[in-house]
């Protein structure tokens, strides 16, 4: 060869490898015929080669790390733990060049490793795949915290093949796979897995790089462990902040109820203001119910248990004393209720309960003194006017004005009905009447078995009408038929006690009166019982009867220049005949007719009725008898 073809030779084959090197072609172009046949170009390609296999080397160790870099950018930013360790999986995959990664994490309560993440599996049974402890390559890993890599796994004896994992192998079609433990401290907590569909060898370099990726996998499952600990941590730790707040706020409403209540007590506060108090302070509706209207199994449960109970939407406290059940205390709009505003809701019970008795106790009380004034009234006649005065002022009662005396009983007495149940009804009576006259200004008393009244007479208002307005409260009260028999004003009691014995006795017949007519539950008068009345009352009123019988007829005479009340006369004298009367009249018999027609529009249709007809020819009677004495 001529020495110019050398030297070209020489120099001519260090530029071609450094351009191959420039653009980082492939090993085989370096095999070219033409860049070897000397020395000089030997040694350069093998330098190129050399280069070229440290230039590899570097991106790869460079990839690698960028790979680290970005897992441990993904853990830095705490995203969700199932996007890490896919993104683990995925870069393990891509940098080893295999066809499959995937990763397993063992379970504690059953002993065993199950699937978590899987990249490039085609098989549904692979991706369910359970591995038990030191059952194939992966249990082994999981067993020992070892590494593991097989070139083709169904050959390797080495692990315990079973048919559940060979199956799933076998279906996905994997030969070469390397298994890398995932630590926690000295615990295995799963295994990282890059596998092949060939026979391949993984050099210790791909194994290490697949451990530093096991290893940020058990460190993102390590944080996403510690952040949900700690987010249960914190969410129990605000449900007990929520439950301080809310006992602490229920101590505060307790604290502000007890002192609310504590001022009604003090200020003399009645039943409804505790009630509204508590339905203020527990944001509900708070009502009292009296015994008989409370709901009877809810309050005997509240009795028995000594605490509120629920019935319904509402709740339920019972308010009783010494064993008697005075009512309860209803709330409505809490179907739940803590147990702080329940003990307060049994607190404002107790309260309710000791202001009853206090009531009772004064009321009581006044009755008694009540009582005693109207004893003094009906007893002593002699008594001093004006201490009775004195006693009546300081009780609301003023006794210089008209009164009226009331006999009242309830409609069972004397029907059979003995024992208690009477009794418990005459205590029902009197309490009922006590109240009543404490309401009008007036008095009570139980006197006989009965009770007695002296009430004011308001303007414009007879002792009828008295008597029947009282009847009707009485019986509304206590639930049963009340008979009340009045007596006719007492002009001044204080002045005339005396008046106020006979008052009280006219009161009474006309109690029984009403009674023996059947007239159960009304209220009346000796005036409103027609010719009874002057049996009944003292007074013999026989000008107020005939008015009250006849007046309209005798106005109508007076002020007509007629004789109706002659052709009343004639018409009862004639067997109530109007043929026998027009001969008695002298008048034609439609004359008659047309006359007792007016009488019927002044007396009313029933005016034949056989109690108005006799009462109708009785006044006739006492009308003459008083127009002779006259003259």
């Amino acid at each position: 060869m001529p020495e110019h073809d050398t030297q070209h030779d020489t120099g001519a084959a260090p530029l071609a490898f450094l351009e191959l090197l420039a653009r980082d072609a492939p090993a085989e172009e370096y095999e070219r015929p033409e860049l070897r046949g000397s020395a000089t170009a030997d040694r350069a390609r093998l330098l190129a080669l050399r280069v070229r296999s440290e230039l590899e080397g570097r991106r790869r160790r460079e990839a690698e790390l960028t790979a680290l870099f970005a897992t441990a950018h993904d853990l830095a930013g705490v995203r969700d733990l199932d996007d890490v360790l896919r993104a683990i999986v995925q870069r393990a995959r891509s940098l080893l060049g295999t066809e499959v990664a995937y990763m397993t994490i063992n379970d504690p309560e059953r002993g065993d490793t199950y699937m978590r993440v899987t990249e490039g599996s085609v098989s549904a049974r692979f991706q369910q795949l359970r591995l038990g402890m030191g059952e194939g390559l992966g249990g082994l890993v999981a067993q020992t915290a070892r590494p593991y890599v097989t070139d083709d796994y169904m050959r390797d004896e080495r692990f315990l093949h079973t048919r559940n994992i060979d199956t799933g192998v076998g279906e996905e079609g994997l030969v070469a796979i390397l298994g890398v433990p995932l630590m926690l401290g000295r615990e295995v907590i799963g295994v990282l897995f890059a596998a092949d569909r060939r026979p391949r060898v993984f050099d210790r370099e791909q194994v290490a790089l697949l451990a530093s990726f096991a290893a940020h996998a058990a460190v993102a499952i390590d944080t996403a462990r510690l952040l949900a600990e700690t987010r249960e941590a914190m969410a129990e730790l605000e449900a007990a902040n929520a439950i301080i707040r809310d006992r602490s706020a229920a101590i505060e409403r307790s604290s502000e109820v007890h002192d609310r209540l504590t001022e009604l007590v003090l200020r003399g506060g009645g039943v409804d203001d505790v009630a509204a108090a508590v339905s203020e302070v527990l944001d509900g509706d708070v009502e009292f119910v009296e015994g008989r209207r409370a709901p009877a199994r809810a309050v005997e449960r509240s009795r028995r248990d000594g605490h509120a109970v629920r019935e319904g939407d509402a709740w339920v406290a019972a308010v009783s004393a010494g064993g008697e059940l005075l009512g309860a205390l209803v709330l409505r709009g809490h179907r739940e209720l803590d147990p702080v505003d329940q003990r307060t809701l049994e607190r404002a019970a107790l309260v309710t309960s000791l202001l009853l008795l206090a009531r009772r106790s004064a009321g009581e009380a006044e009755q008694r003194v009540r009582g005693e004034l109207l004893d003094d009234l009906l007893d002593a006649a002699d008594r001093d006017p004006r201490l009775l005065r004195e006693r009546a002022a300081r009780l609301g009662a003023d006794l210089d004005t008209p009164h009226v005396v009331l006999a009242a009983r309830q409609a069972g007495e004397h029907t059979g009905r003995r024992g208690e149940r009477e009794t418990t009804d005459r205590q029902r009576l009197w309490s009922a009447a006590s109240h009543l006259a404490a309401t009008r200004h007036g008095l009570a008393a139980a006197r006989d078995g009965g009770t007695i009244l002296l009430l004011p007479l308001r303007p414009g208002e007879s002792a009828g009408d008295t008597a029947r307005q009282v009847a009707a409260q009485l019986g509304a009260a206590v639930h049963l038929s009340v008979t009340v028999g009045a007596s006719a004003p007492v002009p001044a009691p204080a002045a005339d006690p005396a008046a106020v014995a006979a008052a009280c006795a006219e009161a009474r017949r006309c109690l029984e009166t009403l009674s023996l007519l059947g007239r159960l539950g009304e209220g009346a008068a000796a005036d409103d019982l027609g010719f009874l009345g002057l049996l009944l009352a003292d007074s013999r009123d026989v000008d107020g009867f005939v008015r009250r019988t006849l007046g309209p007829v005798l106005e109508y005479d007076a002020r007509r220049g007629t004789d109706l009340t002659g052709t009343l006369e004639a018409y009862f004298a004639s067997g109530c005949s109007p043929a026998r009367t027009k001969d008695v009249l002298h008048v034609h018999v439609n004359t008659v007719a047309q006359r007792l027609e007016r009488v019927g529009r002044l007396l009313g249709d029933d005016w034949q009725c056989p109690d108005r007809a006799l009462e109708v020819q009785l006044a006739l009677r006492l009308y003459r008898m008083s127009a002779a004495v006259a003259r």
